[in-house]
């Protein structure tokens, strides 16, 4: 090891590509290169980031008086805005592919397609129906930090598992430029996560929400590995998404 890749620097190296990937938020010194799968260890840290900046807005927001259900559109506004929306595109890119083709090439190519179809389209107003529901609830009883924070976190552990579980359908795209994270990887972002998560919101409902997120997911590789072969960036997208709702929905259970 030399004296410039010190061990610090390598995790600052990380935590910067791993948000360079996931979101838009201005970084010093400009957008960084791809890192790679070397940073998707850090995933759960950029989720947990975007969770904190969408609990500030909130915090804001229910200080002005705002009702719960516009504090939780403008927490997902937020959301989206933070990440470029990827995830939502991936998720609607995967529900129009998926179920849209007869065969594995033409899945592929219907979900490389921009355009969004009726699969797309009721996937996310569903999704985010299923989220603005959920987070209306939970935000009438304060901004929910610690909630928005795990959530977070822990919907990013499947984009890295899957990743590792995996191949590549397409041989091209994001998800074949960043590369596959290796085992130990993959268990040290769920270590992450699940650890932020039981330090935010105990051990029941952190449990609950890994394991519920877990089944979702597990679904989303059993129909993809069947239908392409793999996984994809969208894919990887869809996972975050269908994770997000499962804690989300645990959240709200618990909180009812």
């Amino acid at each position: 090891m030399t004296t410039n890749d010190t061990p610090l620097r390598r995790i600052a190296a990380d935590l910067r590509a791993a948000f360079g990937l996931l979101t838009r938020l201005p970084l010093p010194g400009g957008v960084p290169a791809p890192g790679g799968a070397a940073s998707a260890w850090a995933w759960p840290l950029v989720g947990a980031g975007v969770g904190a900046l969408a609990a500030l807005a909130a915090t804001l927001a229910l200080a002005l008086g705002l009702t719960p259900g516009v504090v939780a559109a403008l927490v997902l506004a937020v959301q989206a805005m933070v990440t470029g929306a990827m995830h939502e595109d991936g998720l609607a890119d995967s529900a129009d592919g998926l179920w849209g083709g007869w065969d594995k090439a033409r899945r592929l190519q219907i979900m490389h397609d921009s355009r969004i179809g009726s699969y797309g389209v009721l996937a996310l107003v569903l999704a985010c129906l299923a989220r603005w529901s959920t987070l209306a609830l939970l935000l009438a009883a304060g901004p929910q930090w610690a909630v928005l924070i795990a959530v977070g976190a822990l919907s990013r552990v499947p984009m890295v598992v899957i990743a590792a579980l995996l191949p590549n359908a397409r041989g091209a795209g994001l998800s074949q430029a960043v590369g596959r994270p290796d085992g130990a990887l993959a268990g040290l972002a769920l270590a992450l996560g699940l650890a932020l998560a039981l330090a935010l919101v105990g051990a029941a409902a952190a449990l609950a929400m890994t394991v519920l997120a877990g089944l979702a997911c597990g679904g989303l590789v059993l129909v993809a590995w069947r239908r392409i072969g793999g996984q994809t960036g969208d894919i990887l997208g869809a996972s975050q998404q269908l994770a997000e709702v499962a804690a989300l929905a645990v959240a709200a259970a618990a909180l009812a």
